[in-house]
């Protein structure tokens, strides 16, 4: 089977095994695991910030974050497609009592004007907005790898009306090699960020929510107000610290993208953009099949992709895929197709 669905099938490999196997761990919500300390501190430098906070997955990593940021009924600034608003379940409602104004912004980040205008003044009948959401890669618009600069003019806009800004940055450092930048330059702007272990960087789990040593300490607290208080966590964050290493072979999940976006545009009826990281969108409307057709087809040859819509099928490249992985797929896909 050649799963193309997502970054997150990746399996642990043995490096990450054994590190799970010989951590030192202790309970953590005590404080007293010097593993998940050891990957708090290298990921917060790792990003630029003060300190970092381990927990379960990404989307308690930007649910916490809007928690800690913000006031009750406040509004939250994000894009239309962002993961937070499309993916997270109305987490911002349920679990901070916020309320989401949509912006339809350029390459998913809002301008500086767009911040202008959503930004609601609190006043006696409005609550007024406590927040901009970003993010980086941005995942539905097709894994676009977001300009520093983009993220500094809209984090600048919020700033001047003293509003935080949290970055998604679930695949943060696919955008950073995509780009060619440290990540500290796409985070300098911002006052939180989070990002994932588990998905290209091939932890088995996990993912970090990272800000001032302040946010990190409040964080903590509505980690475990939500239920993310682990214990000898040390087993599933020694793998986390091997996944930090793993940030240069990412450019080989971009050059196999683009391999396979290339592959994908000689396909009669598939129409396909160049991909900026790992993740590919196929638009199979000239092949007259629906997505969740080809998406049928493609599983009975041993592929799997995600359909995104009527006429939209992702594809993502990982670390458990190689060249060779690429073009039997390539095969597979036009046999599925034609």
């Amino acid at each position: 089977m050649i799963d193309l669905r997502s970054d997150t099938v990746t399996k642990p490999d043995e490096a990450m095994r054994e590190a799970a196997h010989t951590a030192d761990v202790g309970d953590d919500v005590y404080g007293e695991d010097p593993t998940v300390t050891e990957l708090e501190t290298r990921a917060a430098e790792a990003v630029g910030m003060e300190a970092a906070l381990y927990v379960p997955s990404g989307t308690m990593g930007n649910q916490i974050a809007a928690r800690v940021h913000t006031d009750r009924g406040q509004e939250v600034l994000a894009d239309r497609k962002s993961h937070v608003v499309k993916y997270e379940l109305g987490g911002f409602a349920q679990h901070a009592d916020l309320q989401v104004r949509m912006l339809d912004a350029d390459r998913g980040v809002p301008s500086p004007d767009q911040v202008a205008a959503g930004y609601v003044a609190e006043d006696l009948h409005r609550p007024g907005t406590g927040l901009l959401c970003l993010e980086n890669t941005h995942n539905a618009r097709g894994g676009l790898a977001i300009d520093p600069d983009a993220i500094a003019a809209a984090a600048e806009a919020a700033h001047d009306r003293d509003l935080p800004v949290h970055l998604d940055g679930a695949r943060l450092f696919n955008a950073a090699t995509a780009l060619d930048v440290p990540a500290t330059e796409i985070t300098a702007p911002v006052d939180s960020v989070m990002f994932c272990l588990s998905k290209g960087l091939g932890a088995p789990i996990g993912s970090v929510l990272a800000g001032s040593s302040e946010f990190v300490e409040r964080a903590r607290r509505t980690r475990k107000l939500f239920g993310g208080g682990m214990r000898q966590a040390g087993i599933v964050a020694a793998p986390g610290l091997r996944a930090l290493e793993n940030v240069d072979d990412l450019a080989i999940d971009h050059e196999n993208a683009r391999r396979l976006a290339a592959g994908l545009a000689d396909v009669p009826g598939v129409t396909v953009r160049d991909p900026e990281t790992n993740i590919v969108l196929a638009d199979v409307s000239e092949s007259g099949l629906e997505t969740e057709t080809v998406v049928d087809r493609l599983r009975e040859r041993d592929v799997l992709a995600n359909p995104m819509g009527p006429s939209t099928i992702r594809f993502c490249t990982h670390r458990d895929l190689s060249r060779e992985d690429v073009d039997r797929a390539l095969e597979r896909i036009e046999a599925a197709i034609v």
